[in-house]
């Protein structure tokens, strides 16, 4: 997309907050969305838009289904097994271009921007660990074997050069170890504050490590999709503000999906942002219609590219 284009949506998004999807008529199919794990925001989101989706007239009768995340997500959409599917920013664009952990580009186009992801280094506060060195050697739980987390905690510790025993585990598996002593850490990525760390946080206390010291090394081994970003203070109780690392999350879609259901999907993010944030989210992390289009390497859904130019008119 040339820059002459983009600002022609970008200009037309700041209208798009008040719109309605009503009086539009969309396409009547049934629509699969790839998420993520229970208790995580990606499930939570989905299920949000497929709500609205589902009340878009005629309603495209989504359905938001649980997933290892980002890596089986992108399978699912290669396979045909989903329609949409939330992805890391890394990880999607390693896909596309056919990048570790990837053999071969798998095709894919992306329907917008939904919200900003945070990594989340999770210790005990009675722990004794204060920084990733500390890690060096100890066992850690690096997030479920088909998640982005699991790619970008690989990528991470080996910039960093601490070693660590890595163990990939479902969130709620994790949880259940670092309660029980038997790892130290686990890194998750998902929105402030996740619900299930939260409850964790009652019983075992915990803080987070600040990972922002790691970003120039991720970028200059993968380029500017990682960013830094606040975590505020209280964001979990007892733990204070700090900075981490940060990737966006983007809605794919299969090559399958037509246009008119592209477009039916991007009206009603352009629509109904408000609407898509959980209710535990902090901030101001989730969807913002003036960053739909911002999907970095991964090119708009044709069908979502001309909703976005007929919304601005």
């Amino acid at each position: 997309m040339t820059v002459t284009r983009r600002t022609a949506l970008l200009a037309g998004l700041a209208t798009l907050a008040g719109c309605s999807t009503a009086g539009y008529r969309g396409p009547d199919r049934e629509i699969v969305i790839a998420a993520g794990e229970n208790g995580g925001f990606y499930l939570a989101f989905a299920e949000l838009l497929a709500q609205q989706l589902n009340r878009a007239e005629p309603a495209l009768r989504a359905t938001a289904v649980a997933t290892e995340a980002s890596v089986e997500n992108l399978r699912r959409l290669r396979d045909g097994r989903a329609d949409l599917g939330l992805v890391l920013g890394d990880v999607a664009e390693s896909a596309f271009l056919g990048a570790e952990p990837f053999s071969v580009p798998i095709a894919f186009s992306a329907i917008g921007r939904v919200y900003e992801n945070y990594h989340q280094l999770v210790v005990r506060v009675d722990g004794g660990v204060r920084s990733l060195a500390d890690l060096s050697g100890r066992p850690v739980a690096m997030g479920a074997s088909g998640s982005g987390v699991a790619v970008f905690s690989s990528r991470l510790f080996a910039r960093a050069g601490v070693p660590v025993k890595a163990k990939n585990l479902l969130l709620g598996e994790a949880i259940n170890a670092l309660a029980a002593h038997e790892v130290d850490a686990l890194l998750w990525s998902g929105g402030i504050p996740t619900p299930a760390l939260t409850e964790l946080n009652r019983t075992t206390p915990i803080t987070l490590l600040p990972l922002d010291g790691h970003l120039p090394a991720l970028r200059a081994g993968y380029g500017p999709v990682y960013d830094q970003v606040h975590v505020p203070a209280q964001a979990y109780q007892g733990v204070g503000e700090l900075r981490t690392i940060g990737v966006a999350n983007l809605l794919l879609a299969a090559p399958s999906l037509p246009d008119d259901v592209a477009a039916a999907v991007a009206r009603v993010l352009a629509a109904h942002a408000a609407d898509l944030v959980p209710a535990a989210a902090v901030g101001t992390q989730f969807l913002d219609v003036r960053t739909l289009i911002g999907t970095g390497k991964v090119p708009l859904h044709p069908g979502a590219a001309s909703a976005y130019r007929a919304l601005h008119g």
